[in-house]
């Protein structure tokens, strides 16, 4: 056969072969989370990226153990040449924010484009908003009624354990995590259980604790205390202020340790509100029965509700998440520049 013919031949048919082609596909990108909890998160927040050009995956680490965690991600994401094109790591922030490159682990993660992190301590600090708290007892109990100002009562217990939180950022910035370790300042700042007659006053208990640690530091570590003071303006800049800190506390400590003592008694007032007006409205026995029967099976456990809620959208810190991925995707290209 001529060559020319045969070229044209062979070209015809590569034309032909690309109008039947299907048309491009979607790129899917792979983003590597921390754990089981962690993947409603990061698949909430990444679906508002997805387009005709492009979806996420959200997965676990390991494809081929149960290993987890973070530093199974941060292991995944190197040496590896799809990095920043179709993979990228979702983590928790933990103390690496704040620390701002004074370890290995902070210097990787806020220095690396491709790996994404919450700011706040964990995704329990988002589920905790205290904005989102009232809806998060609405859900569970199907009653409105404030019972407590929940956002103020959570600025009042930041405002306690900011200062002491200071400290204990500071030894873990000096590499320190034995004079004053996170499981000693969680203790100081837990609260006893809270009586909704007196709400305030396990705040009150835990100030006295909170203040009696603060001197003990400043008398053993006299020369330290303009250091820490100057680092409180440092982290300033980062959203750690007086009225914050509870969101750059260990997550499992504020979900377990602080918000569910608040809302459990809360919600068991709340549900023996409505039962007594279902009781109280009820025209007989059989009615009574039967509409407390209904309520009971709408109620949902409110641990439940709170590792659910979602309702912090308009939360800084998940703000600054969003900008992080949309600068990503408005620069992305493929490896190697293709």
């Amino acid at each position: 056969m001529p060559t020319t013919l045969r070229h044209n031949l062979t070209s015809a048919y590569l034309d032909a072969a690309r109008r039947l082609s299907p048309k491009k596909k979607r790129r899917r990108i792979v983003a590597y989370v921390e754990s089981y909890d962690d993947v409603a998160f990061w698949r909430t927040l990444l679906s508002e990226f997805e387009d005709d050009t492009r979806y996420f995956q959200v997965m676990l680490p390991s494809s081929t153990s149960l290993a987890k965690g973070k530093k199974m991600v941060l292991m995944n994401t190197l040496n590896t040449d799809e990095l920043g094109y179709s993979l990228i790591a979702c983590v928790d922030s933990d103390y690496d924010f704040l620390l701002q490159g004074a370890t290995r682990v902070s210097r990787k993660i806020n220095r690396n484009p491709y790996i994404f992190q919450t700011y706040a301590y964990a995704i329990e600090n988002f589920q905790c908003y205290a904005e989102s708290l009232h809806e998060v007892c609405v859900m569970a109990t199907l009653n409105d009624r404030p019972v407590l100002d929940l956002p103020a009562f959570m600025r009042r217990y930041s405002q306690i354990a900011y200062p002491l939180f200071l400290w204990n950022v500071w030894f873990y910035r000096m590499r320190d995590t034995e004079t004053f370790p996170m499981y000693d300042f969680n203790a100081c700042v837990r609260l006893s259980d809270v009586s909704l007659k007196q709400p305030y006053r396990c705040l009150d208990e835990m100030r006295e604790t909170v203040n009696a640690k603060l001197a003990e530091l400043r008398e053993l570590y006299p020369q330290y205390v303009p250091q820490v003071d100057s680092l409180g303006r440092e982290l300033k800049e980062l959203g750690l202020e007086p009225d914050t800190t509870y969101l750059y506390i260990q997550g499992h400590h504020i979900m377990d340790g602080v918000v569910m003592k608040l809302l459990a008694p809360i919600c068991t007032q709340l549900r023996r509100e409505r039962e007594q007006e279902i009781k109280r409205l009820a025209e007989h026995n059989e009615q009574f029965r039967n509409e407390l029967t209904g309520y009971e099976n709408c109620q949902t456990n409110v641990q439940l509700m709170l590792r659910k809620n979602s309702n912090y959208k308009d939360l800084f810190l998940y703000q600054w998440v969003r900008e992080d991925i949309r600068r990503f995707l408005d620069g992305e290209q493929e490896p190697d520049g293709r």
